[in-house]
């Protein structure tokens, strides 16, 4: 049951660890806003993997194979992104007096619900999921129902652990940069959200 609980982790750590769009936003809100923020997004992050890796596990893979299907989940999730990366990528170019109006502070809650909205919105990662647990099971790491279930339980720890590492680091770095390089964050952070949400709806055109 250990090696479930191991490989579970491992797997949530490595494909949090992966650089995409949420790794981009957990980045950019902890350097901008702090460890509670960041680690906000890191959490809804994390909520979404662990549900995805058990509906992967529960088979439900095989519906999103539907071309309508895959093709309307495909167009939301890329404009989650982009709208979030446009939004990100706006606040670079605002002229700033260094303190943020209330309205704009990412709160750790409404960080958390961001995170949730844009890590949902792909929907076929459930796909991936199912992929590696098929692995799993030819592996003999997941056998059973309670492995499996350890499995799932494993990602989630992995993915959140990730993302507990990059808010801290992001924000520790907060504390010696200055109002220009975060900006050049948000511009990054943002180019790079739009980059991703253009490309996961290029491909959710593309597939046949």
């Amino acid at each position: 049951m250990w090696g479930a609980v191991v490989t579970g982790f491992g797997l949530g750590f490595l494909v949090a660890a992966q650089v995409g769009p949420i790794w981009l936003l957990c980045a950019r809100s902890s350097l901008r806003f702090g460890f509670a923020t960041g680690f906000a997004i890191g959490l809804g992050a994390a909520i979404v993997d662990l549900a995805y890796a058990a509906l992967g596990v529960a088979g439900a893979a095989s519906v999103l194979q539907l071309t309508g299907l895959r093709l309307a989940f495909g167009l939301l999730g890329a404009a989650v992104l982009v709208f979030l990366g446009a939004r990100t990528l706006w606040s670079a170019f605002r002229v700033r007096n260094g303190l943020e109006a209330d309205s704009e502070v990412a709160r750790p809650l409404a960080a958390l619900l961001t995170s949730l909205a844009a890590t949902a919105s792909n929907p076929m990662t459930i796909a991936s999921w199912a992929a590696i647990f098929a692995a799993a099971s030819a592996a003999r790491v997941a056998t059973s129902d309670v492995t499996a279930v350890l499995l799932v339980a494993g990602v989630g720890a992995g993915s959140l652990t990730w993302f507990g590492i990059l808010a801290e680091v992001m924000s520790l770095l907060r504390r010696r940069v200055g109002e220009r390089t975060l900006k050049v964050a948000d511009a990054g952070a943002g180019l790079g959200l739009i980059g991703f949400g253009g490309l996961l709806g290029y491909e959710a055109v593309q597939r046949p």
